[in-house]
């Protein structure tokens, strides 16, 4: 087990409309506010969107397996922000339903906004969450990091 400690920073509330890219407009946002670490909560509607529902076997390094989003599909989500080396790095995970059936994972990519989705963003202080290769487990993981001012 890794830790670090630290306190709230800055809180930002984010409105996205209809046909906005989710993902687009979230590390736009994160970069434009220089926002190193931190965490997003998300409620609203997807139209389209893929996402990883988990790996094919347990198996290290993980063999994804995809699944798409192909009509307005409700949704709740949580998100890290994390530093890596090409700067702030999402990770979103939620759960979209439509009627009776329902998909959980990773969007990765393709999030179209469908009517709204809000965010609330909020901000780590005096830590840090890195993403650095993983050997063993063949991908990015996070390490959290004190930060000394």
């Amino acid at each position: 087990m890794q830790y670090a400690s630290g306190t709230q920073g800055r809180l930002f509330y984010i409105r996205f409309d209809h046909g906005e890219d989710l993902l687009s407009g979230l590390d736009s946002f994160i970069r434009d506010h220089q926002i190193r670490s931190g965490m997003i909560h998300l409620i609203g509607a997807l139209s389209e969107g893929e996402l990883v529902t988990g790996p094919k076997q347990t198996n290290l390094p993980p063999d994804l397996v995809w699944q798409s989003l192909d009509e307005a599909h409700e949704l709740v989500g949580i998100a890290m922000i994390r530093e890596g080396p090409d700067g702030p790095a999402l990770h979103l995970h939620a759960s979209a339903g439509r009627g009776e059936s329902a998909l959980s994972g990773c969007i990765r990519k393709g999030t179209t906004v469908y009517i709204v989705i809000e965010a609330v963003i909020t901000e780590f202080a005096g830590f840090s969450i890195y993403t650095e290769y993983n050997e063993k487990t063949g991908i990015h993981i996070p390490v959290p990091r004190q930060i000394q001012e």
